[in-house]
Protein backbone atom coordinates (compact mmCIF):
# COMPACT_ATOMS: atom_id res chain seq x y z
CA UNK A 1 0.00 0.00 0.00
CA UNK A 2 1.29 3.43 -0.88
CA UNK A 3 -0.44 6.12 1.14
CA UNK A 4 1.87 8.76 -0.34
CA UNK A 5 0.95 7.73 -3.90
CA UNK A 6 -2.76 7.79 -2.96
CA UNK A 7 -2.27 11.26 -1.46
CA UNK A 8 -0.58 12.41 -4.66
CA UNK A 9 -3.47 11.19 -6.83
CA UNK A 10 -6.08 12.69 -4.51
CA UNK A 11 -4.72 16.09 -5.59
CA UNK A 12 -6.30 15.55 -9.00
CA UNK A 13 -9.61 17.30 -8.55
CA UNK A 14 -12.60 15.06 -9.17
CA UNK A 15 -16.09 14.82 -7.85
CA UNK A 16 -18.00 11.89 -6.42
CA UNK A 17 -20.93 10.45 -8.35
CA UNK A 18 -23.47 7.68 -8.20
CA UNK A 19 -23.59 6.03 -11.61
CA UNK A 20 -26.80 4.25 -12.53
CA UNK A 21 -26.99 1.48 -15.12
CA UNK A 22 -29.89 -0.42 -16.62
CA UNK A 23 -30.46 -3.40 -18.89
CA UNK A 24 -34.00 -4.63 -19.40
CA UNK A 25 -35.66 -4.76 -15.96
CA UNK A 26 -32.32 -4.78 -14.09
CA UNK A 27 -31.05 -1.62 -12.39
CA UNK A 28 -27.94 -1.00 -10.34
CA UNK A 29 -25.90 1.95 -9.13
CA UNK A 30 -22.37 2.43 -7.83
CA UNK A 31 -20.09 5.20 -6.62
CA UNK A 32 -17.48 6.57 -9.03
CA UNK A 33 -14.97 9.39 -8.97
CA UNK A 34 -13.46 9.04 -12.43
CA UNK A 35 -15.99 10.98 -14.52
CA UNK A 36 -15.19 13.86 -16.87
CA UNK A 37 -16.53 15.84 -19.80
CA UNK A 38 -14.81 14.92 -23.07
CA UNK A 39 -16.71 16.76 -25.85
CA UNK A 40 -18.88 19.82 -26.46
CA UNK A 41 -20.30 18.72 -29.84
CA UNK A 42 -21.83 16.33 -29.22
CA UNK A 43 -22.01 16.68 -25.43
CA UNK A 44 -20.16 13.68 -24.02
CA UNK A 45 -18.98 12.41 -20.66
CA UNK A 46 -16.48 9.66 -19.94
CA UNK A 47 -16.70 7.19 -17.07
CA UNK A 48 -13.86 4.94 -15.97
CA UNK A 49 -15.12 1.55 -14.76
CA UNK A 50 -13.45 -1.69 -13.82
CA UNK A 51 -14.61 -4.36 -16.32
CA UNK A 52 -14.78 -6.83 -13.41
CA UNK A 53 -17.35 -4.60 -11.64
CA UNK A 54 -20.80 -6.18 -11.45
CA UNK A 55 -22.35 -3.16 -13.20
CA UNK A 56 -20.08 -3.32 -16.24
CA UNK A 57 -22.14 -6.10 -17.86
CA UNK A 58 -25.35 -4.08 -17.31
CA UNK A 59 -23.69 -1.00 -18.81
CA UNK A 60 -22.65 -2.90 -21.93
CA UNK A 61 -25.94 -4.79 -22.29
CA UNK A 62 -28.22 -1.80 -21.72
CA UNK A 63 -26.01 0.79 -23.40
CA UNK A 64 -27.07 3.57 -21.00
CA UNK A 65 -25.90 5.16 -17.78
CA UNK A 66 -26.71 8.07 -15.51
CA UNK A 67 -24.33 10.31 -13.59
CA UNK A 68 -25.80 11.58 -10.31
CA UNK A 69 -23.64 14.36 -8.82
CA UNK A 70 -23.43 14.10 -5.03
CA UNK A 71 -23.49 17.03 -2.61
CA UNK A 72 -20.79 17.66 -0.02
CA UNK A 73 -23.13 16.38 2.72
CA UNK A 74 -23.79 13.03 0.98
CA UNK A 75 -20.67 11.12 2.04
CA UNK A 76 -22.85 8.41 3.62
CA UNK A 77 -24.64 7.94 0.31
CA UNK A 78 -21.29 7.64 -1.48
CA UNK A 79 -20.35 4.90 0.99
CA UNK A 80 -23.64 3.08 0.50
CA UNK A 81 -23.23 2.87 -3.27
CA UNK A 82 -19.51 2.15 -2.97
CA UNK A 83 -20.15 -1.01 -0.96
CA UNK A 84 -19.79 -4.43 -2.62
CA UNK A 85 -22.50 -5.57 -5.01
CA UNK A 86 -25.90 -5.67 -3.39
CA UNK A 87 -29.23 -5.93 -5.13
CA UNK A 88 -30.81 -3.61 -2.55
CA UNK A 89 -28.62 -0.50 -2.96
CA UNK A 90 -31.43 1.47 -4.60
CA UNK A 91 -34.12 0.26 -2.18
CA UNK A 92 -33.35 2.76 0.59
CA UNK A 93 -33.15 5.92 -1.54
CA UNK A 94 -35.64 7.89 -3.60
CA UNK A 95 -34.99 7.38 -7.29
CA UNK A 96 -36.81 7.17 -10.57
CA UNK A 97 -36.17 5.75 -13.99
CA UNK A 98 -34.91 8.32 -16.47
CA UNK A 99 -35.71 8.58 -20.16
CA UNK A 100 -32.86 6.14 -20.91
CA UNK A 101 -34.04 3.69 -18.25
CA UNK A 102 -31.05 4.36 -15.99
CA UNK A 103 -31.73 5.17 -12.31
CA UNK A 104 -31.79 8.86 -11.33
CA UNK A 105 -31.42 9.83 -7.67
CA UNK A 106 -34.09 12.31 -6.60
CA UNK A 107 -31.79 14.02 -4.08
CA UNK A 108 -28.75 14.55 -6.32
CA UNK A 109 -27.16 17.95 -6.84
CA UNK A 110 -27.37 17.38 -10.60
CA UNK A 111 -27.79 14.46 -12.95
CA UNK A 112 -27.02 13.46 -16.51
CA UNK A 113 -28.37 10.68 -18.71
CA UNK A 114 -26.06 9.15 -21.29
CA UNK A 115 -26.19 6.63 -24.10
CA UNK A 116 -23.08 4.51 -24.45
CA UNK A 117 -21.19 5.77 -27.52
CA UNK A 118 -18.01 3.72 -27.26
CA UNK A 119 -15.39 2.35 -24.94
CA UNK A 120 -11.63 2.25 -24.69
CA UNK A 121 -9.53 -0.11 -22.57
CA UNK A 122 -7.24 1.78 -20.17
CA UNK A 123 -5.17 -0.70 -18.19
CA UNK A 124 -7.29 -2.23 -15.42
CA UNK A 125 -10.32 -0.05 -16.27
CA UNK A 126 -12.43 0.73 -19.33
CA UNK A 127 -13.28 4.27 -20.36
CA UNK A 128 -16.99 4.29 -21.26
CA UNK A 129 -17.95 7.21 -23.48
CA UNK A 130 -21.48 8.49 -23.12
CA UNK A 131 -23.44 10.90 -25.31
CA UNK A 132 -25.44 13.13 -22.97
CA UNK A 133 -29.13 12.99 -23.87
CA UNK A 134 -30.57 14.79 -20.84
CA UNK A 135 -29.52 16.51 -17.66
CA UNK A 136 -30.69 18.85 -14.93
CA UNK A 137 -29.13 21.00 -12.21
CA UNK A 138 -31.36 20.39 -9.20
CA UNK A 139 -29.55 22.28 -6.45
CA UNK A 140 -27.52 25.15 -7.98
CA UNK A 141 -26.34 26.53 -4.61
CA UNK A 142 -25.09 23.20 -3.24
CA UNK A 143 -21.39 22.30 -3.13
CA UNK A 144 -20.38 19.04 -4.83
CA UNK A 145 -18.67 16.26 -2.89
CA UNK A 146 -14.99 16.16 -3.86
CA UNK A 147 -13.14 12.84 -3.98
CA UNK A 148 -10.33 14.09 -1.75
CA UNK A 149 -12.92 14.71 1.00
CA UNK A 150 -13.83 11.01 1.11
CA UNK A 151 -10.58 9.94 2.78
CA UNK A 152 -9.99 6.27 2.06
CA UNK A 153 -13.71 5.45 1.89
CA UNK A 154 -13.15 3.38 -1.26
CA UNK A 155 -9.96 1.64 -0.08
CA UNK A 156 -8.11 2.87 -3.19
CA UNK A 157 -4.91 3.65 -1.27
CA UNK A 158 -4.24 -0.09 -1.18
CA UNK A 159 -4.35 -0.29 -4.98
CA UNK A 160 -1.66 2.28 -5.80
CA UNK A 161 1.89 1.09 -6.46
CA UNK A 162 4.70 2.23 -4.16
CA UNK A 163 6.43 4.08 -7.00
CA UNK A 164 6.47 4.82 -10.69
Amino acid sequence: MSLSMADLFKRITSGVYVVGVAAGPQRNAFTAAWVMPVSFRPLMLALSINPKHSSFALLREGGVFSINVLRRDQLELAGRFGAPADTGKLSAVAWRTGKTGAPLLEDALARFECELAGECPTGDHVLALGRVVDGVLLQPDAEPLIYRETGDLDGASGLFPDGF
